[in-house]
């Protein structure tokens, strides 16, 4: 043997060594043709196996259930695997006649074939159409191919989900927007064409895109052959709302809520539940479940926001393997995810699809370009999601160039903290820069000069033929820049309070003006910085106008995103009564936000840092700037705690003004302070330590400062998390009785005309179908009653009955049943409708354990889930069984095989018990 052959056969050998633990990680029994035990478990991997003449010898022969189904062709590592193709074929067409006796195949050959080096690994599906090889991170569980095979065997049109979703049925449009229909239809061609692992849908910002995803998550599920999908978003906090999503969707057809057919869950420290049909979670929890690690129920930003410095690196998981999801979504999660987080979606043997407004390069690159749909912001605004915008730019000599004080002159001066005004006369020439500008200085002129140039060209060229001012939005660069400008639009406009309102977080009522702005035909003008910059939405918003900058664009769309919402006519026309439509907004930049942006960052920017550790850093002279910047906030804040005595007392330790020292800290953080000190060679870090200098300098001030705050401070709980227990509107008892006899009248005048009233209050054997129910529910829903089960099951809550379950909490559709039969007197309890039949279905048990009658797991498992739909939707026919979840088990012909060929007997008395 020569020396290459040896050395080919030594690396061979490795690969099998590494082969060999990659299937016993998965599940198989590894086993050599001396030793071959089909007995030893569900999947058997058989070494060395000889095919029939000239068909070679086959690495691995792959047996599920006992039936040859696949085989691996081994290769060392290093070779390319595309290449060796060919001869896993021929072991997969050449089975002894021994073996074909006890083989499932395809067209004369193994459905399964791997070609597996230990370090990379390809697979076909022969159920696959056109089947074509693909990389695998890790070699399937005989589970998972044991399932594949009864897919098949339950539909060999589509055995798999790559051939069902070539058949789609019609998408059902009437709730969907047009960006919407087309992101569902371009995912699933993109599906049916499988040309690319990944699938992108580009859709602007308030366009729909959670909703977008839960749809096509339901047809997957529903029609695609999907079995599970991964829903990924940014924050945990946002999983609540996507859950919530999912919870509100009513699916096409019966109306009944996703919730109500598929198990939505959250990724939690109970790891993966296996009832789970979508799962969703951030990158990281998915990452460390992987690990092997448990992840708390609970929001954990240090977790959520982690972003490591290189790629991670996953291991398989028997828990949570590769084949556990068919899709995974990416719901405009931050872009690490494309970049050092890939590895987790790399894991996954499942079609990625992401929903992003704004992609970047790398998202392309990992999308392969693949972008299914794109919907742009233009787009949004053809299809009436959002309104177009023009730009009206106001330039003043000062807003551009700053302006001069000449010396001697008598100006007022504000104390920034206390808003104490003093007249003082300057000792020297006073300049000062655009940047400045109401920041060191306030220039009422040029508040003014802006104001006054809105008000003259509002209804001339701004909004012609208008004579409404339109409601705006001012962005201000702080709370005391707020306060000049709410004063002088006043006084531009000649009106008075009720007209212009300042609305930011240290305003009385901030969330009734907010609601009056939204709604109130008197109030025009609200003037903000931070508090309705992003996630309020004003409707009526026409005017958006920018008295600060903004450094991040992200920020400034946000900000712009407040007026470019589409508001009905009607509700538009309350508010503002001159105008018929609203079909744009106009960006009003006094400051050139629309030419650049950036903004200031707050003074209090390090948390987490208590006041000690700030002081003992200054002490050693290594305050970061933002930590400067924080020292400072938390010393403002201390000095407004402080009594008169005290304040003194703490001026004397140290020698001067505390706000002296205060204001030193704040100034030396000022970007335009930096700007002049660096135009002398200065360095920022001298700054820094000039103005820290009074309080590292004296050590008994620094303890004095502890001292005070600890008489002044209380406890704040930032360790231990709440839980919400309970959020509810209250009933008053008396609107709660009078709610309950209009139910009752209700039911008699309206029982010979709505089906499910008459049935559900006949003692025959009729029965409500849901469908029934559900007219019930859309009836009661309308004005002028608009009830719902919710407001019924809190009204009968508030008079005094006995309800089952939280009087507070959400009713399923189903709980009307329980409504009516308490109102017309056939329930003694108000109970909730699946409480009621969990608990007749616990009587029925009993009785047939008391006839003899014992049921089998297996037969226990149908019974169950029937007693779910029941629970659910208040009916069970024999046609559901071939719907999930009794798919899973064969459908129909499992029912029989299970149940017996009295099944449909059985059914019957079982439905008729739990729906009486």
């Amino acid at each position: 043997m020569s020396n290459d052959m040896a050395e080919r056969l030594a690396a061979e050998q490795r690969a099998r060594v590494l082969i060999d633990s990659q299937l016993a990680a998965a599940g198989w029994a590894v086993q050599d043709k001396q030793g071959m035990n089909l007995f030893a478990g569900q999947g058997v991997a058989v070494r060395e196996v000889t095919m029939a003449s000239g068909h070679g010898r086959a690495d691995y022969l792959l047996y599920v259930d006992k039936k040859a189904v696949g085989v691996i062709e081994a290769k060392p590592q290093g070779n390319t695997l595309s290449g060796v193709e060919w001869q896993s074929a021929m072991y997969a067409e050449g089975l002894p006649a021994e073996v074909r006796l006890k083989a499932l195949t395809v067209d004369g050959r193994l459905p399964f074939v791997f070609e597996s080096s230990g370090s990379e690994l390809h697979f076909t599906n022969g159920f696959d159409p056109d089947a074509r090889s693909r990389g695998l991170f890790h070699f399937p569980r005989p589970e998972t191919l044991a399932r594949i095979l009864r897919d098949a065997d339950a539909n060999p049109e589509a055995p798999t989900w790559r051939g069902k979703v070539r058949s789609m049925p019609e998408l059902d449009v009437t709730r969907l927007r047009p960006a919407q229909i087309e992101a569902v239809r371009g995912i699933e061609r993109s599906l049916a064409e499988q040309r690319y692992k990944r699938s992108l849908v580009q859709m602007a910002t308030g366009a729909g895109k959670t909703y977008t995803a839960v749809t096509e998550s339901y047809r997957l599920l529903r029609h695609g052959g999907f079995g599970r999908v991964l829903f990924l978003v940014d924050r945990n906090n946002l999983a609540d709302q996507t859950l919530a999503e999912f919870q509100d969707y009513n699916t096409p057809g019966d109306g009944r809520k996703f919730t109500e057919v598929y198990n939505v869950d959250k990724l939690t420290k109970a790891g993966l539940l296996a009832s789970s049909s979508v799962v969703v979670s951030t990158i990281q929890r998915v990452f460390k479940v992987l690990q092997g690690n448990d992840v708390a129920d609970v929001d954990d930003p240090h977790l959520d926001g982690y972003i490591p410095d290189e790629p991670v690196t996953v291991s398989y998981n028997p828990n949570m393997p590769p084949e556990t999801f068919d899709l995974v979504i990416v719901d405009e999660a931050h872009r690490s995810i494309y970049g050092v987080w890939q590895g987790v979606l790399r894991y996954f043997d499942a079609h990625i699809v992401g929903l992003t407004a704004t992609p970047g390069k790398q998202t392309f690159g990992f999308f392969e370009q693949n972008l299914v749909s794109e919907y742009t912001y233009q787009e949004s605004v053809a299809d009436l999601v959002n309104v177009d915008f023009d730009v009206y730019r106001i330039r003043t000599e000062i807003s551009e160039q700053g302006s001069e004080i000449p010396a001697k002159t008598i100006v007022p001066k504000v104390d920034r903290r206390t808003r104490m005004q003093r007249l003082e006369a300057l000792d020297d020439d006073f300049t000062y820069t655009a940047r400045q500008l109401d920041r060191a200085v306030t220039s009422k002129s040029q508040i003014r000069t802006v104001l006054e140039t809105f008000r003259d060209r509002l209804f001339t060229e701004i909004f012609p033929g208008r004579s409404t001012v339109p409601k705006t939005l001012i962005f201000a660069k702080d709370d005391a820049h707020a306060e000049e400008i709410v004063t002088l639009v006043r006084e531009v406009f000649g009106k008075g309070n009720d007209f212009a309102a300042k609305i930011t977080y240290t305003s009385r009522d901030a969330k009734k003006q907010l609601q009056a702005f939204r709604t109130s035909p008197t109030m025009r003008i609200a003037i903000t910085v931070d508090m309705i910059a992003t996630g309020t939405d004003v409707k009526p918003l026409e005017c958006v106008f920018f008295l600060r900058d903004v450094r991040s664009g992200q920020y400034f769309e946000q900000m712009k995103g407040r007026g470019a919402r589409t508001i009905s006519s009607a509700d538009f026309q309350a508010v503002t009564p001159d105008a018929e439509t609203k079909t744009r907004f106009v960006i009003v930049d006094a400051v050139g936000v629309t030419e650049h942006a950036f903004c200031d960052a707050p003074l209090n920017r390090v948390h987490g840092v208590g006041m000690k550790r700030l002081l003992d850093k200054a002490a050693a002279l290594t305050l970061t700037e933002d930590e400067t910047a924080t020292l400072a906030s938390r010393l403002a804040k201390l000095e407004l705690t402080l009594t008169d005595a005290e304040r003194a007392e703490l001026d004397g330790v140290a020698g001067r003004s505390m706000r002296d020292i205060v204001r030193g800290l704040v100034d030396a953080v000022d970007p335009d302070t930096q700007i002049k000190h660096a135009a002398n060679n200065g360095e920022v870090q001298e700054l820094l330590d000039r103005a820290i200098e009074p309080i590292a300098a004296n050590p008994e001030l620094r303890a004095r400062i502890l001292e005070l705050r600890a008489t002044h401070d209380r406890v704040i709980d930032e360790v231990s998390r709440d839980v919400l227990l309970d959020a509810h509107g209250v009933v008053d008892t008396s609107g709660a009785q009078a709610l309950v006899e209009s139910w009752s009248d209700y039911l008699k005048t309206h029982r010979s005309e709505i089906t499910a009233i008459e049935l559900l209050t006949e003692s025959g054997n009729r029965r409500a179908s849901f469908q029934d129910i559900k007219e019930l529910a859309d009836r009661i829903a309308r004005p002028p009653r608009n009830w719902t089960s919710d407001t019924l099951w809190r009204a009968y809550g508030a008079i005094g009955v006995e309800v089952g379950g939280n009087a507070a909490g959400h009713r399923k559709l189903t709980d009307l049943v329980s409504l009516v039969r308490f109102a017309v007197g056939a329930d003694e309890e108000l109970v909730p409708y699946a409480d009621r039949v969990k608990e007749r279905y616990a009587g029925w048990l009993a009785q047939q354990a008391q006839a003899g009658v014992v049921f089998t797991e297996a037969q226990r498992w149908w019974l169950d889930r029937i007693v779910s739909v029941i629970a659910a939707s208040a009916e069970f026919s024999t046609t559901d069984l071939d719907e999930a979840p009794f798919t899973e088990r064969g459908g129909t012909e499992g029912a029989l095989r299970d149940l017996g060929d009295d099944a449909g007997d059985l059914i019957d008395e079982l439905s008729t018990e739990l729906t009486a």
